[in-house]
């Protein structure tokens, strides 16, 4: 689904989009069409609008609004959909805490043909001094309760080649802090901290739910301190030209609070790499300094991981402070070479009654999302 480095990276050079060094594809072609269909598939538009709550977005003015952003801000209250023409969307987005049961969808059903992206990083100046830091790169935040989208990418497309000696290199896609969060065919897109699936504060349990998604990356990836299911996903790791040895970088890093007995679950995906073999470790803990009391939780189960995850240590410490078999790590039947079991106290599993209990339904509750995927 990604295209080796040099590939991604000629791409940016070339292209007047960006958001193709992420190995999108051409949203031209997408955005043509025969001319007698509409711009926003079978979702109406704005002379048929589908019910007064529906606002559609088109880069190309066939829409109420030219920004995803713009159409957010017009709004006020919960309950309003956002149809999205295809298009490279080139713009930062916030979705406040007011904007309550907002849901995006990709008009055309392809996640590749419309592209929310940016290119801010942690160590990116801010207008008026400072730097933007991770939580300021994200190209999407998200902070309502009850979004959904379907059919998106969410990308950042910083690189570290266009800035040597750059510190912060954490580039947000996106950053998701609302209860009741679902991604559904989805693409997230970037390198380091591609998607911070948080919460509001410490004490908040956000409950979200990404499922036959697509994220990429190589730092840390996946991760923060929400309650999140990854079902029927794909998580796949790139290739660095920038290191010599091992490990390129980690899939996950959860940060779940202590008192949270539910973090990351990872059920029925895959994980495969750009980057040679055994490359990448599965995941790291991430105990923040602002909570030094986190447990990260990370369960990986009935999932194939392919050859570039490390099977002999699969988890690596981000602090000798907080090691991670002080954490709860587990994994429950996975396959593929990077899943093979050769030093068992570095790959601890699951009983089968503990596996009962690490189920998508217990992590989200009275909340079922896979209803409407």
């Amino acid at each position: 689904m990604s295209q080796p480095l040099v590939a991604r990276r000629s791409f940016l050079v070339a292209s007047a989009g960006a958001a193709l060094a992420l190995g999108l594809t051409d949203t031209a072609h997408a955005a043509g069409g025969s001319p007698s269909r509409s711009r926003f598939g079978r979702y109406g538009s704005p002379s048929a609008r589908l019910t007064r709550r529906t606002l559609y977005v088109d880069a190309g003015g066939a829409g109420d609004f030219t920004t995803v952003q713009a159409a957010v801000s017009s709004v006020t209250g919960g309950g309003h959909t956002l149809v999205i023409a295809p298009g490279t969307y080139r713009e930062t987005v916030a979705v406040g805490v007011d904007r309550t049961e907002m849901t995006w969808i990709g008009a055309s059903e392809n996640p590749r043909d419309v592209v929310v992206v940016y290119d801010n990083a942690a160590g990116t100046p801010k207008p008026g001094g400072g730097t933007y830091g991770t939580t300021g790169s994200a190209t999407t935040t998200v902070q309502a309760d009850g979004f959904t989208a379907r059919w998106i990418t969410f990308a950042n497309d910083w690189l570290r080649a266009d800035h040597p000696g750059m510190s912060g290199t954490q580039a947000v896609a996106i950053k998701v802090q609302g209860d009741r969060s679902a991604f559904h065919h989805c693409r997230f897109l970037g390198h380091q901290d591609t998607l911070y699936a948080d919460s509001m504060a410490r004490e908040t349990f956000a409950r979200q739910y990404f499922a036959h998604c697509y994220a990429e990356g190589d730092v840390d990836f996946v991760f923060g301190r929400a309650t999140a299911v990854f079902e029927h996903c794909h998580l796949h790791t790139l290739n660095r030209t920038d290191l010599t040895s091992a490990p390129y970088g980690f899939v996950f890093a959860p940060s779940t609070v202590g008192a949270n007995p539910r973090g990351y679950l990872v059920t029925r995906s895959r994980v495969t790499s750009e980057a040679p073999d055994a490359y990448y470790k599965l995941a790291r803990p991430w105990v923040p300094s602002s909570d030094t009391t986190a447990r990260p939780m990370l369960t990986v189960r009935e999932t194939r991981l392919g050859a570039g995850i490390d099977a002999v240590a699969p988890y690596t410490n981000m602090s000798s402070s907080h090691p991670w078999q002080n954490q709860r790590f587990a994994e429950y039947r996975n396959t593929g070479p990077g899943a093979s079991v050769t030093v068992p106290e570095n790959r601890p599993q699951l009983s089968a009654s503990e596996a009962e209990l690490a189920k998508r339904e217990a992590y989200l509750g009275d909340w079922a999302p896979w209803k409407d995927c």
